[in-house]
């Protein structure tokens, strides 16, 4: 990965209302989950809910936004909306899809419960491993068994999901469906990290650049190279084939959003393993769409348009079967 620091989301602020959110948890420490609990909530807007959690995986609180479907307020207790998490990239949060993108006015989405949670800016969607010793940040217990629990139990949150992300959330989408076959149901990845063993060392320049020691992570690339390759799509893709998949990347050329005669690296770089895990997909048997659209750099205009063009694959899979 280039070492140049992958620039970070201008986030808006966003206006917060204290009104009161009939039918969804209590905001008081009551609604848990192996630990966890909601410690508060805000609407921030029509249909923008946020979530604080008491996460013992992380050993600390964490934000999560939900667009929450058309109806929701007024729920019948037993309903459910199928679920679309939505995963942010490194150096972003959890606001970043609905500050960054027209995510929330997306008539495809109104009953649709979407989820945008906090992973920390390089969590990379992992329980870290900390030298063997494990702990927090557990991102991938807070997010599939402490968050995914409370929004079932809480939030009117089914049992149908899909998954997608952009950058290091294309990552996580893709990882999260391969190491939990049957969860989600289809996975999109927008420019993501999704093949980290082809250059570990760019991965951990990465970390190193946000403060962290690359290898608490998933450790030493060759001393434990099995737990590198039990989080890499490439590795994982035997996992994926009941999974249908959508890759997307630019090629770091001046694109239709970029000024002309721009080159943008970061891009081009994940383009090449975006490639070669679409060519191991395939052989391998998973359903997968790619465009690789040409001229795009890594930035939210070619995000949005890419989940334009996920969606329908996204929402076939949210239909289809039980």
């Amino acid at each position: 990965m280039p070492g140049n620091r992958l620039r970070r989301s201008l986030r808006k602020p966003t206006a917060a209302s204290e009104a009161p959110l009939p039918g969804a948890a209590p905001a008081d420490g009551r609604a848990s989950a192996g630990g966890a609990r909601v410690v508060a909530e805000q609407r921030v807007g029509p249909r923008l809910v946020d979530l604080t959690i008491a996460s013992p995986a992380l050993d600390r609180t964490a934000k999560v936004r939900l667009l929450t479907p058309e109806g929701w307020d007024q729920r019948r207790p037993k309903h459910r909306w199928p679920v679309f998490y939505l995963l942010h990239g490194c150096c972003a949060t959890y606001d970043s899809w609905t500050s960054e993108t027209d995510v929330e006015t997306l008539p495809q989405l109104r009953h649709v419960l979407v989820v945008m949670p906090e992973a920390g800016e390089v969590g990379f969607y992992s329980n870290w491993w900390n030298g063997g010793a494990g702990g927090p940040p557990a991102w991938e217990t807070f997010h599939l068994r402490e968050l995914r629990t409370l929004l079932e139990r809480h939030y009117g949150a089914g049992h149908r999901r899909v998954v997608a992300g952009l950058s290091m959330g294309g990552f996580g989408a893709l990882t999260y469906a391969a190491r939990h076959p049957g969860m989600f149901r289809a996975a999109a990845s927008y420019s993501g990290t999704v093949h980290p063993l082809s250059d570990p060392q760019g991965l951990m320049g990465l970390i190193a650049e946000f403060g962290e020691d690359p290898l608490d992570l998933w450790g030493d690339p060759v001393a434990q190279r099995r737990i590198w390759e039990a989080h890499d799509p490439y590795f994982l893709a035997k996992r994926l084939r009941a999974t249908p998949v959508f890759l997307s990347c630019g090629n770091g050329a001046a694109g239709p959003f970029d000024p002309p005669g721009t080159f943008d690296e970061i891009e081009a770089y994940l383009l090449d393993m975006n490639q070669v895990l679409a060519t191991r997909l395939r052989a391998v048997g998973v359903r997968l769409t790619t465009d690789f659209y040409g001229p795009g750099s890594h930035s939210w205009p070619y995000w949005e348009r890419e989940l334009h063009r996920s969606l329908p694959l996204l929402l076939r899979a949210l239909a289809g079967g039980r």
